[in-house]
C-alpha cells in the first residue's frame, strides 16, 4: 500500500436544457477547466481527518463521529460526502481501522452551480482507490462518487459525478442512461459569477408551480427548451459557435419565462452580449449563481473585463475532455 496518493477532477456548466431537464426534456453539460484536487495519505490511527483550505473547514470522522476542528457543526454537512467515499473505499478492502488525512484544494467557486461538490467527491473516490491500490476504472470511481451523493441528496441525477468522472459534453435525459457525446470542438467560455446564493429547491418548486397554473402555456416553454437542445448538437458538431450562441440567448429567455433569472444575472448576461459575447445565459438553478458567455477567441478579454465591470467575478474557462486523473 502507498503513503499517499493524489487525483484531480473537472467542475462543470450546464450550457443548455436547465429545469426543463426536470420535466424530462434533454440537457447537454461540459466538464471544463477548473479543477479540485485531493491528496490523500495514510494514518496510524483510524481517524478520517478532512481539511478544506478553500472552505477553512476540517475536522475527523471516527465511529461515525465527528468532531470539528474549524467550521464548527456546518462542516460536518460540508464533509459527509467525502467521508461516505473515504468509508466505501476503506470498507471495500476490509481495512475497518485504517485512517486517512485528506486533503482538498480546489479552483471551482463553491455554491456556484458549477459542480464543486462532485468534482471533490470524485477526486477523493480516485484518490482513495489510488491509495489502496483498487479498482481505478472510470466506471468504479464514478459509482462511488454517485453513492455518497446519495447519501446525501437522496434521489440525485447522477450527471455532475458522471461529468468529473468522464469529462468532455455529456447529454442527459431523465429516465435515459447518460450519454457522452464525442465531439472534437474548442468551446471557449467565460463565467460570470454573482456571488449570489440560491436555493436549488426553492427555484425547481417555483417552475413547477407555473407550471401546474398554467399547464399549456409553460409546457410549450419547457418543449421549446428541448428543441433547443437537440438543435445544439448539431451546430456543436458543427463548430457552428454563431448558431449555438444564438441557442444559447433563446434558452436564457425562455429560463426568464419561467422566472428563474434575477437582476444580478441579468446585468452579466447583457453585458457580455453588448461586449461581443456570441451567446450568453444563466446555467444551473438560477436566482443567483453563475452565468456563461461563449465567446470567439478574440473577445475573451471584452467579454471578461464587462462582466467585471457589471458587477461580477470572471472567469476564463473552456471545455475539457480530461475527467477524473489520477497525479504523478
Amino acid at each position: 500500500m502507498k503513503r499517499q496518493a493524489k487525483a484531480s477532477a473537472p467542475a462543470k456548466v450546464i450550457l443548455l436544457g436547465e429545469h426543463f431537464v426536470v420535466h424530462g426534456e434533454p440537457a447537454i453539460v461540459l466538464a471544463i477547466d477548473r479543477r479540485a484536487t485531493v491528496t490523500v495519505e495514510t494514518r496510524s490511527d483510524s481517524k478520517i481527518f478532512i481539511r478544506s483550505e478553500d472552505m477553512g473547514i476540517s475536522g475527523f470522522f471516527m465511529n461515525d463521529q465527528f468532531f470539528p476542528q474549524r467550521g464548527g457543526v456546518e462542516a460536518k454537512k460540508k464533509l459527509e460526502p467525502i467521508y461516505a467515499v473515504a468509508r466505501e473505499v476503506i470498507k471495500k478492502h476490509g481495512l475497518e481501522t485504517a485512517g486517512v488525512n485528506i486533503k482538498i484544494k480546489s479552483s471551482i467557486p463553491i455554491a456556484a452551480g458549477l459542480g464543486s461538490s462532485a468534482a471533490v467527491s470524485v477526486a477523493s473516490a480516485a484518490a482513495l482507490c489510488s491509495l489502496f491500490d483498487s479498482d481505478k476504472s472510470k466506471d468504479n470511481i464514478f459509482q462511488i462518487a454517485f453513492n455518497a451523493e446519495k447519501i446525501v441528496h437522496g434521489t440525485p441525477s447522477g450527471v455532475d459525478p458522471a461529468i468529473s468522472t468522464y469529462g468532455g459534453i455529456l447529454w442527459y435525459c431523465k429516465g435515459e442512461p447518460i450519454r457522452r457525446l464525442d465531439i472534437d470542438v474548442d468551446l471557449p467560455l467565460i463565467i460570470g459569477n454573482t456571488g449570489k446564493e440560491r436555493s436549488t429547491g426553492e427555484l425547481v418548486a417555483k417552475v413547477n408551480d407555473l407550471r401546474n397554473r398554467y399547464p399549456r402555456i409553460i409546457g410549450k416553454v419547457i418543449k421549446a427548451g428541448g428543441e433547443i437542445v437537440k438543435r445544439s448538437v448539431k451546430a456543436i458538431k458543427e463548430k457552428d459557435l454563431e448558431t449555438l450562441g444564438e441557442l444559447m440567448n433563446i434558452n436564457h429567455e425562455l429560463l426568464c419565462a419561467v422566472g428563474v433569472s434575477c437582476e444580478e444575472l441579468e446585468k452579466l448576461v447583457h453585458a457580455a452580449r453588448k461586449a461581443g459575447a456570441l451567446g450568453a445565459k444563466l446555467t444551473g438553478a438560477g436566482g443567483g449563481g453563475c452565468m456563461i458567455a461563449l465567446v470567439s477567441p478574440e473577445k475573451i478579454e471584452d467579454v471578461a473585463e464587462a462582466i467585471e465591470k457589471a458587477g461580477g467575478e470572471a472567469l476564463t474557462t473552456r471545455k475539457t475532455d480530461v475527467g477524473v486523473a489520477i497525479e504523478r
